[in-house]
């Protein structure tokens, strides 16, 4: 044994500098630094890593990050200090630096983002309690990606300097930030970016940056007046997603090359500005909606081919979808709402009625949360007897609904007519908390005892 510890250990110890120092990034922090009482030969190997990761918070303590308790941050503040005294890296491929405690002195961040600036840091990620940031940062001509977010519940909100100029940043992530337009024309290469703006504005809020391909809009609060309005001029965007109070209408100037949307809406938000911006978002290929309830007409969307519907929606809403894209493939459903029904079998003589899509082109259905309730035993038999073209319907039932000695749900929906011949249906389950509370748990893990198909039908009956 010793012989062959002895062994590995040596041929560990042989490999390149360079093979190490990537094998070291790829661990915490802490345990990095603690190779150094390994043997003389690792005392220092540590100091060429490229990923620097300091957490001083109270979250899981299941995090594999460098972590301390209350009352340490004296122990903290000098580890920080004395790793990146020793680091000799000439360029840090990432630096994360989460601290939740204000007995972390603000001067001693200021000092730590700074090195990191000066080790040519290309991704930083920083979660503190301050709003101040070092100059450097932000003249910082080798960075790449950038996250900035206030700890816990601190609600100081970042502060841009008038000089901003960042040639090689593709991905900003800004939480809290008082002008969050400063950024634009500092930028060059920007390609994603993620505001939570939490301010009100006395004007518009004009996005112009015409390298942009993802946007994430949160929790924006504007005035409550119409002449106020939220205007996009990004026409190189793909990728864009809404939420939170909206009081202002939007505007998007040449969004042609929009692929997917998401929108989620706040209970304070007004109806009528949501429906504008689906009517802006027409020519989209992937939308996915949480929150919604809509009084006026849906938009045509033409070039529609993925749905995705989060929250529980009712079954009429879920009709005026179906009848506003056409070329509808995949749906995805969270769960159908109890309070109103109006899936019913159609006649041959009225085939007119069924939505375009259920007869040329939807391929695949998913319900996330099916509680085996009327409603969703006739949006089942209505979709299942309708959709002519359809593949697969994937349902993640209630538990109880899969018990092995009594899988009455199952029995039933696997006797509905099927217009596709080449349907095939797939039962998984989910369950709720232990808690019991109202909010219900995401997705099981799928399982041979709550997992049935087409082939289980025999047993089933």
């Amino acid at each position: 044994m010793s012989s062959t510890s002895e062994n590995v250990d040596d041929r560990l110890s042989m490999l390149p500098e360079d093979i190490l120092s990537r094998i070291l990034s790829l661990m915490p922090t802490k345990y990095a630094v603690g190779t150094s009482v390994l043997s003389k030969r690792w005392r220092y190997t540590w100091t060429s890593v490229t990923n620097l990761d300091f957490d001083y918070t109270r979250r899981s303590p299941n995090m594999i990050t460098l972590k301390f308790v209350d009352g340490n941050e004296e122990k903290f503040t000098k580890f920080v200090d004395r790793v990146l005294k020793f680091c000799k890296t000439s360029h840090l491929n990432s630096f994360r630096l989460h601290i939740s405690s204000s007995g972390v002195s603000q001067s001693s961040i200021l000092n730590w983002i700074d090195n990191a600036v000066r080790l040519n840091v290309r991704e930083l990620d920083v979660c503190v309690i301050q709003s101040e940031l070092p100059l450097s940062l932000f003249t910082c001509k080798t960075l790449t990606d950038l996250r900035l977010e206030p700890s816990d519940c601190d609600l100081k909100r970042w502060e841009f300097p008038s000089t901003i100029y960042l040639p090689c940043l593709k991905t900003l992530d800004i939480f809290l930030c008082d002008n969050p337009l400063a950024i634009q024309g500092c930028c060059p290469v920007l390609e994603s970016l993620s505001l939570n703006v939490s301010c009100y504005v006395e004007q518009d809020f004009i996005l112009n940056i015409p390298t942009l391909k993802r946007l994430n809009l949160l929790c924006i609060s504007i005035y409550d007046d119409d002449n106020r309005k939220i205007i996009l001029r990004l026409p190189k965007l793909e990728y864009l997603f809404v939420d939170g109070e909206l009081c202002s209408l939007f505007e998007m100037e040449d969004v042609s090359s929009l692929v997917e949307a998401s929108i989620s809406c706040s209970a304070c938000s007004f109806d009528f500005m949501w429906a504008d911006i689906l009517n802006k978002l027409r020519g989209v290929q992937k939308l996915t909606i949480a929150n919604f309830r809509f009084t006026s007409p849906l938009p045509i969307f033409p070039n529609m081919k993925q749905l995705e519907l989060n929250g529980t929606w009712e079954s009429g809403q879920i009709t005026q979808f179906l009848e506003s894209c056409p070329e509808l493939k995949i749906l995805c459903i969270d769960s159908v709402d109890v309070a109103e029904r109006v899936f019913k079998k159609q006649k041959p003589e009225e085939s007119k009625l069924i939505p375009a899509c259920m007869l040329t082109n939807l391929t695949s259905i998913k319900i996330s949360k099916c509680w085996g309730d009327t409603c969703d035993i006739e949006f089942l038999e209505y979709m299942l007897g309708n959709a002519q073209v359809l593949k697969s319907v994937t349902i993640f039932a209630l538990e109880n609904l899969l018990i092995e000695d009594d899988p009455w749900f199952c029995a039933q929906v696997l006797k509905f007519p099927r217009a596709s011949p080449h349907c095939e249906i797939r039962f998984r389950s989910w369950k709720l908390p232990q808690s019991q509370e109202s909010e219900y748990s995401d997705i099981s893990e799928y399982s041979d005892k709550s997992e049935y198909s087409d082939s289980d039908e025999a047993e089933a009956l």
